[in-house]
């Protein structure tokens, strides 16, 4: 990847499908909505955008083509990718040293990229509507969880496979709450793709409704939420956030973050990048980022 500023290419539609509400879309069709630092910043300051504009009740994340998202795009090197955040940040957080050596410049990375990019989505005090289609992949999970409400299309595919690469699941471990605890071990422990249907089951996801049904279903539920009082909204999600602040819910994805990235040094040191393709032949001469 050549670096350049996140605003030198659109990767993201900002849209205002009707009053009271914004829709976010992921448009990076051509890459099945990998994503990358220059997206992942756009997806920010689209939010933000958002967030600024007092018209603005709801937010929906939605995406081009057939998939949501494949998850954080593999093609960079861990150098290219820390020289993109270099160029790319707007200061999402209060990190810095993207091109350090060694764990140093990895960690504030990924903290400023994944970390702090999420929980700033997540902390957005307006409701968040998440719409997704296809598959939703390790990365992209993220950029669902941390939205209020998920709408799935019946043809949508969940995976968290980072395990298979030796890393100890995304930088954004909500599996636990999103699971349970014992769906979550399984969801890692396997890397099985699950469907719409188990994830509505397990609690994931909201609904699910035909494909062709995703964009209308998906608007019609923001135009209810967006007809309520604003204030109100924004203390009703606070408030469950806070519950789930107070039940440890970033304490512990704080932790997780630390053993991701205790994997990729054990990764790093072993075979030279930040993950294990001992069990993938056919990768093992591409020392890629993986997650």
């Amino acid at each position: 990847m050549t670096a350049a500023p996140a605003s030198s290419e659109k990767l993201v539609r900002y849209e205002d499908p009707a009053p009271g509400v914004a829709r976010v879309v992921l448009a990076r069709a051509d890459k099945h909505n990998s994503l990358n630092p220059a997206l992942i910043f756009q997806i920010n300051e689209a939010f933000d955008r958002a967030l600024r504009d007092d018209s603005v009740k709801v937010i929906i994340l939605a995406a081009d083509g057939r998939n949501f998202s494949a998850g954080h795009d593999i093609a960079d090197t861990v150098e290219e990718y820390q020289q993109a955040m270099q160029d790319s940040s707007p200061g999402v957080s209060t990190w810095s040293g993207f091109k350090e050596p060694g764990a140093h410049g990895w960690y504030a990375a990924e903290k400023e990229g994944y970390l702090e990019s999420a929980r700033r989505i997540r902390n957005n005090s307006k409701p968040t509507i998440c719409a997704v289609q296809g598959k939703c992949i390790a990365g992209a999970l993220i950029y669902a969880w941390v939205c209020d409400i998920i709408i799935a299309a019946d043809n949508a595919l969940f995976s968290d496979p980072v395990v298979n690469f030796g890393v100890s699941g995304v930088e954004w471990l909500a599996h636990p709450w999103e699971l349970g605890a014992r769906k979550a071990k399984e969801f890692l422990f396997t890397a099985d793709a699950w469907d719409a249907e188990e994830a509505h089951r397990l609690g994931m996801v909201n609904h699910v409704v035909p494909l062709d049904e995703l964009e209308s279903f998906t608007l019609a539920m923001a135009q209810k939420i967006a007809a309520k009082p604003a204030f109100a909204l924004k203390l009703a999600k606070e408030a469950v956030n806070k519950t789930l602040d107070i039940q440890g819910q970033m304490n512990a994805i704080d932790q997780a973050f630390s053993l991701h990235h205790l994997c990729h040094q054990q990764n790093f040191r072993l075979f030279g990048y930040g993950m294990d393709t001992s069990n993938l032949p056919a990768m093992a001469s591409a020392p890629k980022k993986t997650d």
